[in-house]
C-alpha cells in the first residue's frame, strides 16, 4: 500500500463494561479513521460494532490520539474478520 500522509489513525486505550457483568479492556489500540478526528462517543459505537459486542454498558475511551499512518485495512473491509475477506 502507498502511504497517503493524509490518512489518520487513533490510537487509545478503552475500557467497556457489559451489563450483564464483566469488562473488556485495551490499551495502545489503532483503527483507521475518515478525515482528521472522531468523537469519543463515534469511536465508541465503531469499537462494539467492530467487535460485534453484545450487552455493552458502559464505555470509556481515555489517551485518545490521533496519528498520520497508512490505514491498514482497505475499504468496506470494517468489522470482516481476517480471513474471511
Amino acid at each position: 500500500m502507498t502511504r497517503n500522509p493524509s490518512e489518520k489513525r487513533v490510537c487509545f486505550d478503552f475500557e467497556i463494561d457489559f451489563s450483564n457483568g464483566g469488562g473488556l479492556q485495551g490499551q495502545g489500540f489503532r483503527l483507521d479513521i475518515d478525515g482528521e478526528d472522531i468523537t469519543d462517543a463515534d469511536l465508541a459505537d465503531y469499537i462494539v460494532r467492530d467487535m460485534r459486542l453484545l450487552m455493552v454498558g458502559a464505555v470509556r475511551i481515555l489517551n485518545k490520539v490521533i496519528i498520520a499512518e497508512a490505514h491498514k485495512r482497505g475499504r468496506g473491509d470494517a468489522g470482516e474478520p481476517e480471513g474471511r475477506r
